[in-house]
């Protein structure tokens, strides 16, 4: 079983959609570049087109030229990275199952998805598989919103105010072994009580080196970021 605690006292260095700063996102090229940069996990984003299931952020209306979760799972299985796959798709939690099944990766793999239902269907089909509570659920609107916008600092202020008293039962209700939490709303309460309850934290997404340090001394497990070279100091 992937063990997402600390490794040797360090940070575990998570590539997010493989090296997405340094190759197109979520590119067998960005996944091979993570692992080069040294990444412990490999993060890369799954959806459903048409009955197969393929490696890209936002959802295609076609699979054509996509690598397929089975071509990223066969590189990986060859690498000393773990998986950390983020479950975009709705109802394909058998087939999912049954490619890290089928790749031998099963123990060495988290599944992060901000869907409870999600999370809890995993665990049903695959018991075995370590299962990641992302939230926020919205990445991109609000990690994209402008630093200084008003409404989007009120809401990161308010969302970290309550993590820590809502945290338990995020992880509760999705079944989930990890929490998998948007950078701005940590806090040294919230990785206290996830701690408390066995559950790792994975900081995502970080791409500013100077804001590492201050994750590791909160005692953040993981870091996700764009570019591994953040990781050098």
């Amino acid at each position: 079983m992937i063990d997402l605690g600390r490794r040797d006292g360090r940070l575990l260095r998570i590539g997010h959609r493989g090296a997405a700063a340094l190759a197109p996102e979520n590119s067998l090229e960005a996944i091979a570049l993570a692992v080069e940069l040294g990444c412990d996990l490999v993060e890369f984003d799954v959806h459903a087109v048409g009955g197969a299931l393929v490696v890209v952020h936002d959802r295609p209306q076609a699979a054509h030229d996509l690598p397929s979760l089975d071509d990223v799972l066969d590189f990986l299985r060859g690498t000393r990275a773990d998986v950390h796959l983020d479950l975009k798709a709705r109802g394909a939690e058998p087939a999912v199952a049954a490619a890290l099944r089928r790749h031998g990766v099963v123990d060495r793999t988290v599944v992060s998805s901000f869907r409870a239902a999600t999370l809890r269907a995993l665990n049903g089909v695959e018991p075995a598989l370590r299962l990641g509570k992302t939230y926020p659920q919205d990445r991109t609107g609000l990690t994209k919103s402008p630093i200084f916008h008003p409404p989007a600092r009120v809401l990161v202020k308010a969302l970290k105010r309550a993590l820590p008293h809502r945290i338990g039962a995020l992880l509760g209700s999705a079944r989930a072994t990890a929490a998998v939490l948007y950078w701005e709303v940590i806090t040294p309460a919230v990785v206290a009580r996830c701690h408390a309850l066995g559950a790792p934290v994975l900081a995502w997404t970080v791409d500013d080196p100077e804001v590492v340090p201050w994750l590791d001394r909160l005692g953040v497990d993981g870091v996700v970021t764009n570019d591994p070279r953040i990781f050098a100091g």
